[in-house]
């Protein structure tokens, strides 16, 4: 069954809300929220090469509330110059 989810996208402390939303199952949720996040977490390691470290996070929620969140974090720990 197709219901209303909204995909909000976290960098840090910034927070991106969805407000449209898009019709989806919940096993397309599950499949795009992580496509997503990948998506997000290759375009902070082009605009960061260096390594500064980020978390991002994909809040997914229907009317009802929260339905999964997907995390990442990206650190780059260099032992050696």
């Amino acid at each position: 069954m197709k219901k209303r989810y909204y995909f909000g996208l976290r960098e840090g402390d910034d927070i991106a809300p969805d407000e449209e939303g898009m019709e989806l199952t919940i096993e397309a949720v599950q499949e795009e929220a992580p496509r997503a996040l990948a998506d997000m977490a290759r375009d902070t390691v082009r605009r960061h090469p260096r390594g500064a470290g980020h978390d991002m996070a994909i809040d997914v929620r229907d009317d009802d509330g929260p339905v999964l969140q997907v995390k990442f974090t990206f650190a780059i720990s260099r032992h050696r110059n």
